[in-house]
């Protein structure tokens, strides 16, 4: 990814945060002034998401936001950061540390007048007001100090059971409570949707990485695949065993597929208001997961969906946005 931000540029940003939000006249402005900055976030570190997120509703859209923010450091810390491995463990202890500090504080101000994060007490705001159970983002930062000593995982249930619920399936729950369901009873149907395709969305961006990660020391295909192929992830630039690895990735990709397949026929269970966000997000994404199955080698290229294709997915009606929101008229 282009310009990544690297340990230094994160500090100063949330310096510069910091004290525009002390300064902010009351809460609302504190607010306004931190979805700002997550926004400058979103749109610098994923392009699919944001543009599937504009076309929102403003309220719903900027919790989104500040949801995003609030996974996107973690998930800095652990992949990006050129800092020992002692040091990743203790950022992230300090900002589970925080994230508990910020849920006993009444609001958003007083949380970073006493240390807290901005955007991580932007999130806490967002989960009180959401009613999101809290252990949820728990759950999230322990999948995060999972990355920082890797693990195998011996079947796909395993690794969707032990890591993707952490890392991906309660991030899909943080946006369903944003969202929410089309009418109340539905919340429980709605959240087994955002299950489902939390789940394909981890695997689509497994497969897509697999070479980066296992240069990071990560394997994310199930050890039970890779033996039933014979495929070792130790001799990738072995041509043969490359395509033992890219029959797995492939196999992997088809059960990825079934479930957007699945998510896309149960997004009457969201609220309509979201379900263009929902609906363009499970497209683009299919599209990702399908280049990677036409691929010969998506080991070594790493494949994306062109941005028309990312447009494509988007009602035409919707279309006329897209220039607005890139000079933050919208």
């Amino acid at each position: 990814m282009a310009d990544q931000w690297d340990s230094q540029r994160w500090e100063d940003f949330e310096a510069s945060l910091r004290r525009r939000v002390i300064g902010a006249g009351d809460e609302k402005e504190a607010w306004a002034c931190i979805v700002r900055s997550a926004l400058q976030i979103m749109s610098r570190y994923s392009t699919s998401f944001y543009v599937v997120s504009r076309f929102l509703p403003p309220r719903k859209r900027e919790r989104v936001e500040v949801v995003y923010a609030c996974v996107r450091y973690p998930d800095e810390v652990v992949d990006t950061f050129d800092i020992p491995k002692e040091q990743r463990l203790r950022r992230l202890d300090e900002w589970s540390r925080n994230y508990e500090k910020a849920l006993e504080t009444s609001n958003l101000r007083d949380a970073v007048a006493s240390g807290v994060p901005p955007v991580l007490s932007a999130f806490v705001k967002v989960v009180r007001e959401a009613h999101m159970p809290p252990e949820h983002y728990r759950a999230f930062l322990n999948a995060m100090r999972m990355d920082v000593s890797p693990r195998v995982f011996q079947t796909l249930d395993d690794l969707i059971g032990s890591y993707v619920y952490g890392s991906a399936v309660v991030v899909g729950y943080f946006l369903t409570y944003v969202y929410g369901p089309a009418e109340r009873g539905l919340m429980e149907a709605a959240l087994a949707c955002a299950r489902e395709l939390a789940v394909a969305l981890q695997l689509t961006n497994f497969i897509r990485d697999v070479g980066e990660d296992r240069r990071r020391g990560r394997v994310y295909l199930p050890q039970d695949l890779l033996r039933s192929s014979g495929a070792d992830m130790d001799r990738l630039d072995d041509p043969a065993n490359r395509r033992r690895v890219l029959g797995v990735i492939h196999e992997i990709a088809a059960f990825a597929d079934a479930a957007y397949r699945k998510a896309e026929n149960n997004l009457d269970v969201f609220s309509p208001d979201c379900r263009v966000a929902v609906r363009a997000c499970i497209d683009v994404y299919r599209r990702l997961n399908q280049r990677i199955i036409d691929s010969d080698d998506c080991i070594s290229r790493r494949e994306s969906v062109a941005a028309w294709q990312k447009f494509h997915a988007l009602p035409t009606r919707k279309y006329w946005y897209l220039p607005l929101y890139a000079i933050g008229m919208k």
